[in-house]
């Protein structure tokens, strides 16, 4: 769609809205856009005129948005944000600026960690940010290029591609276990439990799995790294991600116990839309074989 810039307002006027919208303020925003504030105030006041709307007005010591400010503000915020991320990822895209890759400390510390070495070895060109964050990274906003995620593969706006399956197993340290191979349901029970807290997804994995979370004894751990900690020191059960604990069950350090299946969650490599850096499309491509 072609612009129509002959009705279009002044971008020194949208700026400086901008600016007085987000801080409630002519004076904050003449600060940040290195102006005066009668600067700022008279380009808001031009824009209203030119739309023919009031947009903010005092509010005590402050400014506020209008119902007709607020749509606008949002609208302009978003594409400023917009221009902003687009110009940063232009930056980023200079020759040898390193992926931005986000994704649980878990996940970090448990399956890629292991595996990153063999990765510099064969793609020593290609220089990597890691990002461990427990949140959903927005990856405009944080200018990321690639998120390892968990989730149904679903993200509106972004594009998903499938990693591996995320099936959970019940694990447990050899010294908990004092010898046996195998737990009955009514053993687990009766046993303490590892769990990661605000992690509900856990306990109705458990509950389908046969056993009763609410009647069993479960210390909550509070992040996912210091839950398998504390199981591979033996101070309880604990329910993981396969993937993650794959390693420790290869090297003896946790034994497995039993499987939850749930064919609707998987890890997901998770892009924005669009071309995609030639070092993006190798490191993907060496994820989903490392699998």
């Amino acid at each position: 769609m072609t612009i129509d810039w002959r009705s279009f307002p002044s971008l020194t006027a949208l700026r400086a809205f901008e600016a007085a919208a987000r801080t409630s303020s002519f004076s904050v925003a003449a600060r940040e856009l290195n102006v005066t504030h009668a600067a700022v105030a008279q380009q808001v006041r031009a824009l209203e005129g030119h739309l023919g709307r009031e947009l903010l007005y005092r509010d005590g010591r402050g400014l506020a948005l209008t119902a007709e400010g607020t749509r606008l503000s949002a609208a302009v915020a978003d594409g400023f944000r917009t221009m902003e991320l687009a110009l940063a990822e232009l930056r980023a895209a200079d020759p040898g600026a390193p992926l931005k890759v986000t994704m649980t400390p878990a996940f970090a510390a448990q399956w890629l960690m292991p595996r990153l070495g063999a990765f510099w070895s064969a793609h020593p060109e290609v220089p990597l940010s890691l990002h461990p964050d427990k949140r959903v990274i927005d990856l405009r906003r944080e200018a990321m290029d690639l998120a390892i995620r968990f989730g149904n593969g679903i993200w509106p706006g972004l594009d998903a591609v499938f990693l591996t399956a995320a099936q959970y197993i019940i694990v447990a340290a050899p010294s908990l276990l004092n010898g046996r191979t195998n737990l009955t349901k009514a053993e687990m029970s009766s046993m303490p439990w590892v769990i990661e807290s605000d992690w509900p997804e856990a306990l109705q994995w458990l509950r389908s799995f046969g056993l009763r979370p609410d009647e069993m004894n479960i210390s909550y751990i509070p992040t996912e790294e210091l839950a398998l900690s504390a199981a591979r020191q033996g101070y309880g059960l604990h329910v993981e991600a396969e993937a993650l604990v794959q390693n420790d069950i290869e090297n003896g350090t946790l034994a497995a116990l039993g499987e939850i299946h749930d064919d609707s969650l998987a890890y997901y490599l998770v892009t924005r839309p669009g071309p995609k850096r030639a070092e993006l499309s190798v490191f993907m491509k060496w994820l989903k074989a490392a699998v």
